[in-house]
């Protein structure tokens, strides 16, 4: 088994849909990066129903553009994506497909959708996730393609869910508030390479600009911290089978950014 020790911390962020990773985590991930973290990017989901436009084909093309621009901004290592739109389901196969990654990567810290979420696809993604990185140092599990298991501590964060609700309109609170007010601009910019979704977000949910909606929801986290103008909130997995209750890497990594750790 091969046991890997990084200086810096390493980040793997696993979104469902190109442009969540942006929508929910990117200021986190923006703090990160600055602060010299080396971090990974992946969607699930190809994005392919997310249009009234293009064809299956096109628009998952555009996406997969859209998410390598969004990245190579973020100095993120990309990784394509595995599934369709609404075909992401609790499967084995993408299970070891999402570990082969983690193994790959070797995160420190992992960043994944919420557990609760308006969305079937989000909250799958968000298991697919926490399993895969559960595999990690099995060396029993076999992963697509096969990659040797790793012997390391690894810590899940939940993101927010998009609207900040879950599927019965429950509000989810946060264990902690990042404050991503001084890259809340840098944020902006990296969700605006998503644009193959401004008309689409706007004819299928009636947001008139993605942006902006992106810059509420960040302001009402803020107002939730009753601290920051801008923030984004997170929620740390159970550590058991991951790591020691005293691992805490993002807290650590962003200590003068974090308000309200539980």
């Amino acid at each position: 088994m091969e046991h890997v020790e990084q200086e810096r911390p390493v980040v793997l962020a696993i979104g469902c849909h190109p442009d969540d990773i942006e929508f929910m985590m990117g200021g986190t991930l923006l703090l990160l990066q600055e602060l010299g973290a080396e971090i990974h990017y992946m969607n699930v989901a190809n994005g392919n129903c997310g249009t009234l436009e293009y064809s299956r084909e096109q628009i998952a093309m555009v996406r997969e553009r859209e998410a390598q621009q969004a990245a190579r901004y973020l100095g993120a290592t990309y990784y394509p994506s595995i599934a369709n739109d609404l075909e992401v389901t609790y499967d084995l196969a993408l299970v070891r497909k999402v570990a082969a990654v983690v193994r790959k990567v070797a995160p420190d810290i992992i960043l994944v959708p919420a557990l609760q979420d308006y969305m079937e696809d989000h909250m799958n993604t968000a298991r697919i996730a926490v399993t895969a990185a559960f595999t990690r140092s099995m060396p029993n599990f076999e992963t697509i393609p096969p990659v040797q298991n790793i012997l390391k501590e690894v810590a899940l964060y939940h993101a927010l869910p998009y609207g900040l609700h879950d599927g019965l309109g429950v509000k989810v609170r946060p264990h902690f508030h990042v404050d991503i007010s001084t890259v809340i601009d840098q944020k902006e910019t990296m969700l605006s390479y998503h644009q193959s979704q401004r008309n689409w977000l706007d004819d299928s949910q009636k947001l008139d600009s993605y942006l902006q909606a992106m810059r509420d929801m960040s302001a009402q986290v803020g107002r939730d911290s009753r601290l920051f103008t801008f923030a984004e909130g997170w929620i740390h997995h159970n550590p058991l089978g991951y790591s020691s209750p005293a691992f805490r890497p993002l807290e650590a990594a962003l200590a003068d950014f974090i308000v309200g750790i539980q």
